[in-house]
């Protein structure tokens, strides 16, 4: 890795919010995916996909808060875990000196129809 991007302002800036984004990991709380719809008064259901399948369970009141709070959780994660890899793939690319272009034929003749 190339020490000189991450010195560079950018560089920095980016790390820094990647690595405030690795503190916000550590502070989510239990983590599930699906969704949490009323069923009858007082009574909710969980559904989610097991093994291509939907599965869905009864929940109480309670439960229903858990497991909402959790899917948030989930899909916080979902969108830190995009961000990381965003920042990650620019400081990874612009860290390191890439492969050079290979310039093609300026006047390459289009494909016609014969």
């Amino acid at each position: 890795m190339n020490p000189n991007f991450l010195q560079s302002a950018q560089g920095r800036k980016l790390e820094r919010r990647f690595r405030a984004l690795q503190k916000q990991l550590a502070g989510l709380g239990w983590l599930t995916h699906g969704s949490v719809t009323p069923n009858h008064p007082g009574y909710w259901r969980w559904t989610t996909k097991v093994k291509a399948k939907t599965v869905t369970l009864a929940l109480s009141q309670e439960q229903a808060d858990l497991f909402r709070e959790a899917i948030a959780n989930h899909r916080k994660l979902e969108s830190i875990l995009h961000e990381m890899r965003a920042i990650s793939q620019e400081v990874l690319l612009k860290s390191a000196p890439g492969t050079r272009k290979k310039s093609g034929p300026k006047n390459r003749p289009k494909p016609g129809l014969s």
